[in-house]
């Protein structure tokens, strides 16, 4: 890097979502998982490669725990360059990303295999650079397992039993639609104000995959969690448009080889943390239960069809029950 880029690199970078300290390029990554969550130890991993490859002339700080806002909140400020790089549900980025609302939709993977399939391949790639037009670029999909209810007041066998209920869910219109197409009440609720939602009554349950479940305590409240597995909504690390391209090539490379080491070692976290989560809260008296999905697949197949009058997302979803 020659002085005169290293100039007009650290005054970009510094008002944008990295800074340079003496030659060294340092990104900031926020995002709301607790730093005892798989993807927080992979992006720890992640900025330990980078900090390696590149002889630390580049840094990725973390800030986990929503210390600089909400998945929402991180999105916006990636976009305006404030925050370099974040880690948010696919579900969030479907109200920037309209196509994102596909990943989303209930029991459209058949499987983890399928699920990865996808993710790993042409689509995959094709979802992740279509965000540059809102000044986001995806490096990465994570894994955030298969989402299921968990509830205070009674257990879930069928849709039936989820009538009436007011559940948690992300802010995301697809998700809202299929809590109703199953019968429930869905409330959007920030992932961190969760927990005082449960305790206080504002929501009968919610939503999600078994570490967060455990992670987040609301096992705690929430004493029935019925493993339907109605989606695999997975986690996409970004960074800002503005970030990336004032990245150079060499800063990129190192980057990327960091992105994919990243990938398959939260992969690996992931599948253990999901053994531990359900036998901790099975320990802790929480009755987990394994529901035919069937009943639950067949009252939601409608949502497929409301996607017809939107060819570009009705295609995607066509190429994704096809693949594979």
């Amino acid at each position: 890097m020659n002085v005169t880029r290293s100039t007009l690199l650290a005054g970009l970078l510094l008002a944008t979502g990295c800074g340079a300290e003496s030659g060294v390029t340092v990104v900031k990554l926020g995002h709301g998982l607790d730093a005892s969550h798989s993807v927080h130890r992979a992006m720890v991993a992640m900025a330990e490669d980078v900090d390696r490859r590149s002889n630390g002339r580049m840094r990725i700080d973390i800030y986990p725990s929503e210390q600089l806002g909400t998945e929402r909140q991180l999105l916006e400020l990636l976009q305006i360059g404030s925050v370099g790089m974040t880690k948010v549900s696919a579900a969030v980025l479907e109200n920037f990303a309209p196509e994102f609302q596909a990943l989303s939709l209930p029991y459209i993977f058949r499987d983890e295999a399928h699920h990865f399939a996808v993710l790993d391949g042409p689509i995959g790639r094709e979802l992740l650079l279509g965000l540059e037009p809102y000044r986001l670029r995806g490096l990465t999909f994570y894994d955030a397992g298969s989402r299921s209810f968990y509830t205070k007041e009674r257990p879930v066998s069928t849709p039936d039993d989820l009538a009436g209920l007011k559940l948690r869910t992300q802010e995301s219109a697809v998700a809202m639609n299929m809590v109703r197409g199953l019968g429930g009440s869905p409330t959007p609720i920030a992932w961190g104000e969760l927990y005082s939602a449960l305790q206080q009554g504002i929501v009968d349950g919610a939503e999600n995959n078994p570490p967060s479940f455990h992670l987040s305590g609301h096992y705690e409240i929430a004493r029935y969690y019925a493993l339907n597995e109605h989606t695999r909504v997975p986690d996409v690390l970004l960074i800002s448009g503005a970030v990336w391209s004032a990245l150079d090539e060499q800063e990129r490379s190192w980057l990327g080889e960091a992105v994919a080491g990243s990938t398959a070692l939260q992969r690996q976290l992931w599948r253990e943390s999901v053994d531990e989560a359900l036998a901790a809260v099975q320990a802790a008296g929480v009755e987990v239960s394994r529901p035919d999905p069937a009943p639950f697949a067949e009252r939601v197949e409608e949502m497929y069809e409301a996607y017809r009058d939107d060819p570009a997302i009705y295609a995607l979803i066509e190429r994704i029950r096809a693949s594979g």
